[in-house]
């Protein structure tokens, strides 16, 4: 029903020649735009640890699929499925910084398509702007994201706690706020993990507006059921563990994920999730760390798994290493199965 593949930039040509694509997101130094008729694909300026290339995570289905556009949204859709991006340059539009107004009005017009088309839930969001732990304004950007995110769900009725979706958020390199999405009109549960507070709970020292997210979502989609792991770190309750020790924070981002993936079998007994079985995508603030992370979680893992390496700052700024994943779905790394 659903499959994912991590493919090379260089490997794109002739995409939109396959009728099952739905979209997906490339990341390169800098950006470039890759322009295949009909299929939504975000660009963003992402830095690349040493050895690793350019590289697009492209989602397909099994689904007769159409494109569209709504205002910035680029999306294309099936009966179930809907994937979408957009990029906006940041512009002040009131007394907010511009970050804010900027998230709060993509957001806005993700739910004016979604309601429009008829998507219910969201199984994952995907953020990358900029000096994402730079202040402004007097208040970090991360935190300027949330206000606008939060202010969007709630102008659309939509919950801010409980059952939200998946999602990250990431500093780019360079450009403007770029965001893709996952939609469906299946039922989506959201899941929290019992290691964590839930980040929609977070105190106030996180700044005012909590973040807008779920640990994962669960879904069943063509009678498979499927997991979509936000983006995770080394935090345990609220707070930030082994600061300065990116091995630690990776084993422990780790331990998170395997936390989620109990969760998940316990509320789909017969799912059978395994940390083996997930696609990675691993975002690195040093590049001096890569070799440290990929050691930390082969040791972890215990065998090889898909996975990408990018560099990128995290949502704290003591934080070295985020991790995201998702399973059930067929994974296609490079050419190969």
């Amino acid at each position: 029903m659903l499959g994912l593949a991590f493919l090379p930039a260089t490997g794109l040509s002739g995409l939109s020649r396959q009728d099952n694509l739905l979209g997906g997101a490339c990341f390169s130094h800098p950006a470039r735009m890759v322009e295949e008729a009909g299929i939504p694909l975000l660009a963003v300026d992402m830095a690349l640890p040493l050895g690793e290339a350019a590289a697009c995570e492209v989602w397909h289905c099994r689904e007769p699929l159409q494109s569209g556009q709504h205002g910035a949204i680029r999306y294309r859709q099936g009966d179930t499925l809907l994937f979408g991006c957009l990029s906006l340059d940041e512009a002040a539009g009131d007394t907010r910084p511009p970050l804010q107004t900027t998230t709060e009005a993509a957001y806005q017009s993700i739910f004016q398509l979604l309601e429009a088309r008829g998507f219910g839930s969201v199984l994952r969001f995907w953020n990358y702007f900029p000096a994402i732990n730079q202040e402004s304004r007097g208040i970090e950007r991360y935190r300027q994201f949330n206000a606008g995110r939060q202010d969007a769900f709630l102008a659309h009725g939509r919950s801010v706690i409980g059952n939200v979706p998946a999602a990250c958020a990431l500093g780019s390199a360079s450009g403007g706020l770029h965001i893709a999405f996952l939609a469906t009109r299946a039922a989506v549960i959201g899941i929290e993990n019992p290691r964590q507070l839930s980040a929609y709970h977070y105190p106030s020292q996180y700044g005012p507006r909590s973040p807008t997210f779920s640990r994962a979502g669960l879904v069943r989609l063509g009678g498979r059921d499927m997991l979509f792991i936000s983006g995770t770190a080394s935090i345990v309750g609220h707070q930030t563990l082994h600061a300065g020790d990116v091995a630690a924070q990776t084993r422990e981002s780790l331990h998170n994920i395997a936390a989620i993936v109990a969760e998940a079998n316990r509320l789909a007994p017969e799912a059978d999730f395994r940390l083996d079985q997930l696609a990675y995508k691993v975002y690195v603030r040093r590049p001096a760390d890569l070799e440290a992370v990929r050691l930390a979680m082969a040791e972890f893992i215990d065998v090889p798994a898909p996975a990408i390496f990018l560099q990128a700052d995290v949502c704290r700024a003591e934080l070295l290493v985020e991790i995201e994943a998702s399973g059930g779905h067929s994974i296609r790394a490079g050419a190969g199965e």
